[in-house]
């Protein structure tokens, strides 16, 4: 899709002060958010419906000028902004990328997000970058690994992270804690707040034969920033087992939306997100997914 002349033909936006949005107390709105994608641009700003903040990620927007951050700078006039890393690699064992750290900062001293997030995950190794999130054990060893990760990630922006809970498909045999402990830990020693991703709860019980009600209930939901709703495929594994797989390229299923309404009795209001980022839908498509979101919050 095109983009309106007036904002295609500006010059380099970081020539530009970026519209200041400081967080408040309670950061972002307790109200829907999407994840803005490109060809949603002009339908997004003139019918957002209950949409009042968007997240993109950060990696896509790390270059100097073009489009891209034209977009997102008229965007941010409109809409509360969040940040969400994917390529920090928080859970990895090797030391973060300095260079990618700085170009993340770049960014969010430029966009002046609400909010920043990661994932609870790995995707590189010996400077190769993994086309994936990669889980990692619950141990003592790893805590103290991701904790150090976060507290520089935290130090470098100047601004608190939130990390996102991953959708698993395996546990590891030498994990000494629970998931939901593990978060708990790395708020505790760092400071971070917590994005839960109520999709990949659902995943993850369904896939480890769990509850998804009681991950709820254990989970440190005092310390969530943002919830996020999404899409998953499902498959089966060599036992005819069900196999739910994190795909973002659906609408969400009726079970999420009930671990939804589920999570929203615990935490009270809160930022809900609608993630769609493969074989993305017309705009109204994603406006009816917020919506239903908006019901969740008013229930």
């Amino acid at each position: 899709m095109s983009t309106a002349p007036n904002i295609a033909s500006r010059p380099d936006p970081r020539a530009t002060d970026m519209p200041q949005r400081t967080a408040g107390p309670n950061g972002l709105p307790n109200t829907p958010g999407v994840g803005y994608k490109p060809q949603h641009f002009e339908a997004l700003r003139s019918d957002p419906g209950p949409v009042t903040w968007i997240e993109v990620h950060a990696e896509n927007y790390m270059g100097d000028g073009g489009r891209p951050l034209a977009q997102l700078r008229a965007l941010s006039e409109q809409f509360a902004l969040s940040v969400h890393g994917v390529g920090l690699s928080i859970g990895g064992e090797q030391p973060l990328d300095t260079d990618h750290l700085n170009r993340l900062k770049k960014l969010c001293d430029w966009a002046n997000p609400t909010s920043f997030s990661e994932h609870l995950a790995w995707s590189t190794h010996d400077g190769a970058y993994l086309n994936d999130l990669l889980p990692l054990p619950y141990t003592q060893t790893t805590l103290s690994q991701v904790a150090d990760h976060i507290d520089q990630v935290q130090a470098v922006l100047g601004r608190q992270m939130l990390l996102e809970n991953p959708s698993s498909y395996l546990t590891f045999a030498e994990s000494q804690m629970s998931e939901t402990d593990f978060l708990a830990e790395l708020t505790q020693k760092t400071g971070c707040g917590l994005l839960l991703d109520v999709n990949n709860v659902f995943i993850s019980a369904t896939n480890l034969e769990l509850s998804p009600q009681a991950y709820i209930d254990a989970y440190p939901t005092d310390k969530v920033g943002e919830i996020h709703v999404g899409g998953h495929d499902e498959d089966s594994d060599d036992h005819g087992a069900p196999l739910l797989i994190d795909s973002h390229a659906k609408p969400v299923c009726d079970p999420v939306w009930d671990l939804l309404s589920y999570t929203l009795s615990q935490t009270g209001l809160k930022p809900v997100l609608v993630e769609w980022d493969t074989d993305v839908p017309d705009w109204q498509v994603l406006r009816a997914e917020a919506m239903r979101v908006a019901d969740a919050l008013v229930q």
